[in-house]
């Protein structure tokens, strides 16, 4: 580094108050990360060349620790009804407190970027704890070239210091764990958990306020590319397949949790991907398991045998089991991260009442309420306390990283569909034969089958049936695929019991669209599950 570089190191520690940390690391490659998380214990070297660090209590997600600075700005804009609001005063001493905290430690910095369109990229410097945290959030971000690096200019800044406790009566907090967004001034303040997935979610959380203003629209998805430059967008939450259904040998691989759609077509926000590994086998998802036997991949409270091979099938620290690596790593990935307007959207569901079919049709107005409503299982592990698949509505799929109420989020996804007359498709990849715990997970083979069709456009030329339930359409036979597991009544034992647990479902979509019901049209509440119609 030359002396100006040396100079601008400095200025930036000053600039974000580090002045006072032992040695602060600055844009170490993963070699001096891998060497800094083994000697200071963090992690330990895999037998395939990965490194495995634990995170402790925390193995999910703390939704409910996370707040976001209520001041003028964000005040008129935030959709406080799914945000828990923070004084400036309260962030201004976590903010203090956090940074002496920081003192007399050793320190991490990386510069990168979230966003692939330069147009819309929001700059990030990170400061971690932990040497792994760092090699995590270099792996998920996009690094800049070397030479972009003396002249960085952050417009977020993330300090995250897993040994910092919160105190909520000083800090207007829960717990003694906190995630702090103040997105006013680009601070996020992360404190009391080790879940480096905190991190990724944070950027993820500013872009998606951030970017509605500019008419791009961020969404919780993966995405891929024919050769033909067809894409296709993939909605869900955690554990409903993003990541493993968009990871197609036969297509190129866009990004696996969060892009952007603008006036240009779609970017990815991220430069890495972030797996669950839980039962993960080379059979069934050979790209993401070779990425576990790579130097550079972090893994995430993965068990490890005597001989330090990973056991993706022991689930004792968690469910929620995860790998951490650079998008290179997948062979299809995209270099560039960008692809033009999609052709196809996919919105995944892990259905845990065993209702809904493999797949079904959307027009444009059952694509908004499904899109509104988010429903889906949460998956067990992904955030702390869930232990089992419990339903769940997370609008937009993607509830917890929408500081925006979703109407915003709704009427661009609403006109970016109609203006590029894309066509949508609802996939269930959660039970089939029965609710969960007396049914079966839907085979990945017939989930694989069904997006092909999709995707290629072969699916369109079926025979349809309407569900009686929601009212989309289903098709009734496709190549390949066992024509009974298509019609979900048929696979369950007991067909009055599957059509009172569809009531039951039908129900709860009613109940849940209530609050979204003044702030959409009326071909939208039309598309409406109809609890007559599962009745008759």
């Amino acid at each position: 580094m030359d002396e100006l570089g040396l100079r601008n190191r400095e200025n930036d520690i000053a600039a974000i108050g580090l002045g006072d940390a032992a040695r602060v690391h600055y844009n170490f490659n993963p070699g001096q990360l891998y060497e800094e998380s083994i000697r200071r214990g963090e992690a330990v070297l895999t037998a395939d060349g990965a490194i495995c660090a634990d995170t402790g209590q925390h193995t999910g997600r703390s939704p409910k620790d996370k707040f976001v600075v209520r001041d003028n700005n964000t005040d008129p804009t935030i959709w406080w009804d799914n945000n828990k609001p923070m004084t400036p005063e309260n962030f201004a001493l976590l903010h203090q407190d956090m940074l002496a905290h920081a003192a007399g430690k050793d320190l991490f910095v990386q510069d990168l970027i979230g966003g692939a369109d330069a147009e819309n990229a929001l700059p990030t410097r990170v400061v971690t704890e932990y040497a792994w945290h760092s090699l995590f959030i270099r792996n998920l971000l996009i690094r800049p070239e070397r030479a972009a690096l003396t002249t960085f200019q952050p417009k977020l800044t993330i300090i995250d210091l897993p040994s910092f406790k919160a105190d909520p009566a000083r800090h207007g907090c829960r717990s003694e764990t906190v995630i702090a967004c103040d997105l006013t001034n680009g601070i996020v303040l992360i404190g009391g958990t080790s879940y480096a997935g905190e991190m990724k979610k944070s950027v993820f959380t500013v872009l998606n306020y951030l970017l509605p203003a500019k008419g791009v629209m961020p969404m919780h998805c993966s995405a891929n590319v024919s050769a033909e430059g067809d894409s296709a967008v993939f909605f869900g939450l955690s554990g409903t397949g993003k990541t493993t259904l968009s990871a197609d040998p036969n297509r190129t691989l866009i990004g696996d949790d969060e892009h952007g759609w603008g006036q240009g077509g779609i970017f990815n926000f991220e430069g890495g991907c972030y797996a669950k590994t839980i039962r993960l086998s080379a059979e069934a998802e050979p790209e993401i398991y070779a990425t576990t036997k790579r130097f550079g991949t972090v893994l995430e409270n993965v068990v490890l045998n005597e001989d330090r091979v990973p056991d993706f099938d022991d689930g004792s620290k968690t469910e929620n089991t995860r790998c951490a690596y650079p998008l290179d790593f997948i062979p299809n990935a995209s270099a560039t991260g960008i692809a033009g307007h999609p052709k196809t959207i996919i919105m995944l569901t892990a259905d845990a009442f065993g209702v809904m079919p493999p797949i079904a049709r959307l027009t444009p107005e059952q694509a908004m309420y499904h899109f509104l409503s988010g429903y889906t299982a949460k998956v067990a592990g992904t955030e702390k306390g869930v232990t089992e698949p419990e339903a769940t509505f997370s609008t937009c799929f993607g509830a917890p990283f929408m500081p925006r109420h979703p109407a915003e989020y709704g009427r661009l996804l609403r006109d970016l569909i109609a203006n590029h007359e894309v066509d949508c498709w609802l996939v269930n990849t959660g039970w089939t034969g029965g609710a969960y715990g007396t049914g079966n997970r839907m085979p990945i083979k017939v989930t694989r089958a069904l997006l092909n069709g999709a995707l290629s456009g072969e699916l369109k030329s079926a025979e349809f049936r309407t569900d009686a339930n929601f009212g989309f359409t289903v098709p009734v036979s496709v190549d390949g695929v066992e024509s009974q597991i298509l019609d979900p009544r048929s696979t369950w034992a007991d067909g009055g019991a599957y059509d009172a647990q569809a009531q039951k479902l039908v129900g709860m979509f009613i109940a849940n669209f209530e609050k979204f019901e003044s702030h959409v049209d009326g071909k939208v509440l039309e598309a409406a599950p109809s609890i007559r119609l599962a009745a008759e």
